[in-house]
């Protein structure tokens, strides 16, 4: 299960794991589970039990096949840390991506409190990159789990941003992206809260990625923020965004 991506900070979506349970607020309106639902309806046999969680372990060695180098985000359907998805399956995912040093993988998380825990047991190559997901204050002790894990790119997914962020420290983290709900019961995201994480990033010189505004039709609101677009990315590697 690999597919082109519309996501703008990355190429395409490689999923070894489907579904999911909720554990923070950022999770209420979750897109992943949207989709599930719809993929059920249209019969996709990946999605025979909804949302529930399956381990694809025929997938797992799919990038090996692909030579071209490929900007990759893992698990868009899940969450690789769940506390239900064996240890051994993780590993697994990781040697994948060891193992093919061509691409550059993009793995996120909100179970930071699992990826600290198991951080140790996994290979970390140069080629992937490891985020955490912080959609408000109550959860930003998930920057501190990740700065303990020894991945090349550390980076931070204020998606959906519902909350403001003010004084995060950004030690140790080189990326932020930010963007607000989507979807029919999409929450508000104030301008103030991204332009307060555009400020920080600017004054620990991290690159900001300006995703989207969000709302029922993410295609009228767009992603323009002060009458740009903020698509940086980390230096290691390049990827188009989504205009």
């Amino acid at each position: 299960m690999a597919t082109q991506s519309n996501i703008e900070w990355t190429e395409m979506t490689w999923n070894p794991v489907t579904g999911c349970t909720k554990i923070s607020q950022g999770c209420k309106n979750c897109y992943a589970e949207r989709m599930a639902k719809r993929l059920l309806a249209m019969g996709s046999d990946r999605y025979r039990d909804g949302f529930a969680l399956t381990l694809h372990h025929d997938l797992i060695d799919a990038p090996r096949r692909w030579r071209a180098p490929r900007v990759i985000f893992v698990n868009s359907m899940s969450d690789l840390f769940h506390p239900d998805i064996p240890t051994e399956y993780i590993g697994r995912v990781f040697r994948t991506m060891e193992e093919t040093p061509q691409h550059t993988y993009q793995v996120l998380t909100k179970r930071s409190e699992r990826l600290a825990a198991i951080a140790d047991q996994l290979p970390w190559p140069k080629n992937v990159w490891m985020g955490v997901s912080v959609e408000n204050s109550q959860v930003a002790h998930r920057i501190e789990d990740l700065r303990t894990v020894p991945a090349t790119v550390r980076f931070l997914s204020c998606e959906p941003l519902i909350g403001p962020l003010h004084e995060l420290s950004l030690a140790g983290i080189n990326w932020v992206i930010v963007g607000g709900e989507s979807g029919p019961r999409a929450r508000l995201m104030r301008k103030e809260w991204a332009l307060s994480l555009l400020r920080q990033c600017r004054a620990a010189k991290v690159p900001f990625f300006f995703k989207q505004w969000g709302g029922t039709r993410k295609d009228l609101t767009g992603r323009s923020l002060n009458g740009r677009l903020y698509n940086e990315m980390p230096a290691t590697t390049k990827v188009r965004a989504a205009a």
